[in-house]
């Protein structure tokens, strides 16, 4: 038996270092959580997304994505899903972000985690990566986090959570805080070596640059652009005189982000208006394109759209996550798992 025991953890070592760690996710947008993972070095096997536009765009970038479903999430059969070693899910944040009504689980999008647990319970995968607003974690004095984390706490998971910023964890020039889930299923022995050796990445010097990333010297697109007609442009022509930074116009004024990074990115930039930030470049005033939204969020330049109107593509790139963060815990939690391999039950 314990040859066979030692086998079995040789093999499971050998898949490890292959890359072939199983990731099935939730509320999978255009894939941002999905890349972060693959470059990190798992094999995507199951994905679900019920917005056609985001899924154009993730069969788009990924080969097809034969293993992508585009349904609702009430109708997900658990039995269709293959085997998963980790499931993700940056499941709905409207309800606790504090730019919405922050209702939490009173907001039917709120109650969409309870289908996460519902997978989690049918798949019993070995890790769960969970991302969301910071305000989850504070919404309803932390009652909600904490039901939350008693959920997976009672499915057998032991969980620890941080909130990153993408400026200062990713290398990327945007402002956007996020809190951030592991979770590492317990042993038949209720030892769980994965979470003593899971740590959540450094902080990391940002080098990146807006001007790094915006395109100033682009041709000309018409209709990115403010003219003189426009009934903001006065004041935006007035307060936007400084060409190295990012503005926004806040319904009554004009806001320059003077941190030098990108305010944080919203899934309310596909209504476009002041919810797209704007910049001064070499043709005048200016929204940021949906591709340097993209790469605010650390897509890489190989990331693109697929043929869509501009309103679809700000809210996809809004409402995805910064790809070097998903990427750098995802690195963390396969190490933890690559680590205690021999130590899994059997």
């Amino acid at each position: 038996m314990q040859a066979r025991t030692r086998f079995i953890a040789a093999l499971l070592y050998v898949r490890t270092m292959s890359g072939e760690y199983s990731v099935g996710s939730m509320f999978a947008g255009i894939g941002g959580i999905c890349l972060g993972f693959k470059i990190a070095g798992a094999n995507i096997v199951w994905a679900n997304e019920i917005d056609s536009h985001a899924c154009m765009t993730y069969c788009h970038n990924f080969n097809g994505a034969p293993f992508l479903k585009e349904e609702d999430i009430y109708k997900i059969d658990t039995n269709a899903i293959p085997r998963i070693d980790i499931l993700t899910a940056g499941f709905p944040c409207q309800s606790f972000s504090i730019a919405g009504y922050r209702k939490g689980f009173e907001d039917k999008r709120g109650i969409l985690f309870y289908e996460v647990m519902r997978v989690i319970k049918a798949k019993k995968p070995r890790a769960i990566f969970l991302e969301n607003v910071k305000n989850l974690k504070t919404h309803d004095n932390g009652n909600t986090y904490e039901t939350i984390k008693k959920l997976l706490t009672d499915e057998g998971y032991l969980v620890t959570e941080k909130i990153l910023n993408t400026m200062t964890y990713a290398n990327i020039p945007q402002n956007r805080e996020r809190i951030y889930i592991v979770g590492f299923k317990k042993h038949d022995n209720g030892s769980c070596p994965e979470f003593d050796a899971f740590k959540f990445p450094d902080s990391i010097k940002l080098k990146v640059r807006i001007h790094d990333i915006v395109n100033i010297h682009q041709k000309k697109d018409d209709a990115l652009y403010y003219m003189p007609d426009h009934p903001y442009y006065n004041e935006l022509n007035t307060a936007m005189t400084n060409p190295n930074t990012i503005y926004q116009w806040r319904r009554v004024y004009v806001r320059e982000n003077k941190s030098n990074v990108c305010p944080t990115l919203t899934a309310n930039m596909g209504t476009g208006g002041h919810n797209v930030p704007l910049i001064r470049d070499d043709f005048g005033i200016r929204k940021l394109t949906p591709e340097e939204c993209l790469a605010f969020q650390g897509f890489p330049a190989s990331y693109c759209f697929p043929e869509m109107a501009n309103s679809h593509k700000y809210k996809q790139a809004g409402n995805s996550v910064s790809v070097p963060i998903v990427s750098r815990i995802a690195q963390n939690i396969i190490s933890a798992m690559r680590m205690t391999e021999s130590d899994v039950n059997l």
